[in-house]
């Protein structure tokens, strides 16, 4: 009796666990798609400011998180996940000002999903390799959350054929030199591999916290207590990024003002996504959750195009989006199930 008990217990909390973590991804999926909605009419220039603002904004979210958590341990390597984001971050303006935001998008989507997946999937640096029930439906999910990225590349909206501010039209030309595409290209793999690297130390110290004799035995496996300390190395990298740029201006950085509200909400939006992506990895783990999180936000995007700001048109792009839809649900429902 107390066995059976025990099943209907467990089966119980796993299927809440579920539920909670396929809530978080799809939270983190929607904010993910939109927080760069409310800075779309706005001049950021060159993108520094823009960037210090926003992380400013995801340090506070992270602030108040802490607090809601009772100030768990701070654990200083966690920052690391943080300065690998913002890094990765700091190269858009050129990957976007040598290649385009169309192939910068796709390359470093991609990367970032792969790189988050597999060393979750694999146990790439120093960290424990996941298991899933069904391995072959996550491969399949991944596989094609690697296609949808690809798809959108395809769609193509008003804003991007029409003449653009000068810190969003790609640089690159039919006359320019090999070397632009070439330095893009690589940025944008290393932005990539940089976004999908961001949990690792957060998970090594979760892997090393179960184990005896370690430095992080007995540390938190609860995710959300690490976000302080990931967000906490987002904003002081991207403050020494911004003073840096300060002095390479010779203290005459462009400032844009009205870009501040909007800036600053849109990294609220992006704190609470990220912190649903925490709560996903704790309750599905990062192998389960980086390729419905990462795939996903391109599909909101592109909907914010078309019912909104009427950008996308044309049966071609409403197909190419249709079909990129019923790629992305197909991955998510294969890496879903790849769990149960």
């Amino acid at each position: 009796m107390d066995s059976w008990q025990g099943d209907i217990s467990s089966a119980s909390s796993n299927a809440t666990d579920l539920t909670i973590g396929f809530i978080s991804s799809g939270v983190a999926v929607i904010l993910f798609g939109t927080n760069f909605v409310p800075v779309k009419k706005f001049d950021t220039g060159d993108g520094m400011f823009f960037q210090w603002i926003l992380c400013a904004a995801i340090w506070i979210v992270s602030l108040i998180v802490n607090l809601i958590q009772n100030s768990p341990r701070f654990w200083p390597l966690a920052m690391v996940g943080g300065f690998l984001w913002a890094t990765g971050n700091i190269t858009v303006v050129p990957i976007v000002k040598t290649i385009g935001l169309g192939l910068g998008l796709l390359i470093w989507a991609s990367f970032n999903l792969l790189t988050g997946w597999a060393s979750s999937r694999f146990g790439w640096f120093g960290i424990d390799p996941e298991k899933v029930v069904k391995p072959v439906l996550n491969y399949i999910g991944a596989g094609l959350s690697v296609l949808s990225t690809i798809l959108f590349l395809f769609i193509k909206s008003d804003v991007q054929s029409s003449p653009q501010p000068s810190e969003s039209t790609p640089l690159l030309r039919e006359h320019v030199s090999l070397v632009l595409l070439l330095l893009g290209c690589s940025l944008a793999v290393i932005a990539g591999i940089l976004y999908g690297s961001s949990f690792v130390p957060v998970l090594y110290i979760k892997d090393h916290g179960r184990k005896n004799g370690t430095a992080y035995t007995g540390a938190s496996q609860y995710d959300l207590d690490y976000v302080f300390a990931h967000f906490s190395g987002i904003f002081l990298t991207s403050t020494i990024y911004f003073l840096i740029y300060c002095g390479i201006m010779k203290n005459n950085p462009k400032v844009y003002p009205e870009a501040i509200i909007p800036g600053f909400v849109s990294g609220v939006l992006w704190a609470i996504a990220d912190c649903c992506w925490f709560l996903a990895n704790h309750y599905l783990s990062a192998v389960i959750s980086f390729p419905i999180i990462t795939a996903g936000p391109g599909l909101i995007a592109a909907l914010w195009g078309v019912l909104v700001f009427k950008e996308i048109k044309g049966l071609k792009n409403y197909l190419l989006l249709l079909v990129a839809f019923c790629v992305v649900l197909a991955g998510s429902l294969s890496t879903a199930f790849s769990k149960v």
